[in-house]
């Protein structure tokens, strides 16, 4: 008789790390309780200072396998740390859906963009004394075109031991089509993974997380979905975080995120790995 085979090994990264008091202490506490394998840190939040990161470092310690990486953040209402970034909007990065129309019409400068990922890159390293372990980007801005050539070069340049996101899923083309979101991330993902593999820089070889948060949908019945063909390696992207004025004043996500860290907490999701034969050790 065979031996069974063991269980995918899956990344569960939750993003924000840095946005708010109350997503940080959601996020430490899931890290802490092991359901949590990874979180990627906003160097523009206003809540990423050295107690915020001796605390992290503290929580990751427990875990056998914890990646702490960089969320490259290009999108409002955030400001760039390079003082001569543009294009701004009131000193602020453009929002999304304007960044990703300029990226696509070609009206970004990529050296601004490499500056601005470089000097987040090295915010990283002087708060924690170290390269991170991985590179993702706040909306998924990443793999806008305009960004994706800089931003694998700033990597390659300031952390080239680090593993960058793609947001491409593992399904077949018919389960593509029904989600406009998750559809957007297969098509600027392929060109991304292209372009990361000619630049000797691994990725995630899987990906799920991307839904619509307005609808507030069941998260629990959403992680089922997100598990189905999920490789070894693969990411989840998700964002737990106690909803707090902070947070209020800078994301519309936010009765979500509780609803997230309610389902990460709690007794059903261990059972839902283990039926998928899933680990996050």
């Amino acid at each position: 008789m065979k031996d069974a085979a063991p269980p995918r090994r899956i990344w569960l990264c939750a993003d924000d790390y840095g946005i708010s008091p109350g997503v940080n202490r959601a996020i430490r506490d899931l890290i802490e309780r092991g359901r949590l394998n990874a979180t990627s840190v906003m160097m523009v939040g206003s809540a990423i200072g050295r107690d915020d990161v001796r605390a992290l470092e503290a929580a990751a310690a427990g875990s056998p396998r914890c990646a702490i990486g960089l969320h490259v953040t290009l999108t409002a209402p955030f400001a760039p740390l390079t003082m001569h970034f543009r294009p701004v909007r009131g000193g602020m990065f453009l929002p999304f859906p304007k960044l990703l129309r300029a990226g696509l019409l070609r009206r970004l400068d990529p050296e601004m963009v490499h500056a601005e990922v470089m000097v987040q890159l090295a915010a990283f390293g002087e708060l924690f004394g170290r390269a991170p372990d991985f590179v993702d980007g706040h909306q998924h801005a990443q793999l806008f075109p305009g960004v994706r050539d800089a931003f694998l070069a700033a990597v390659n340049q300031s952390a080239p031991g680090a593993w960058v996101r793609q947001g491409g899923r593992n399904l077949p083309l018919a389960r593509r089509l029904g989600a406009p979101k998750p559809l957007v991330l297969d098509i600027l993902s392929a060109q991304f993974r292209r372009r990361a593999a000619r630049a000797g820089i691994a990725f995630n070889p899987g990906f799920a997380g991307a839904y619509d948060f307005s609808t507030q949908p069941d998260f629990g019945a959403l992680m089922r979905q997100f598990l189905d063909a999920l490789p070894e390696d693969g990411l989840i992207m998700c964002h737990p975080g106690f909803v707090d004025d902070v947070l209020v004043s800078l994301d519309p996500l936010t009765v979500q995120r509780e609803h997230e860290h309610a389902f990460l907490g709690g007794e059903d999701f261990p059972h839902l790995l283990a039926a998928n034969k899933v680990t996050l050790g």
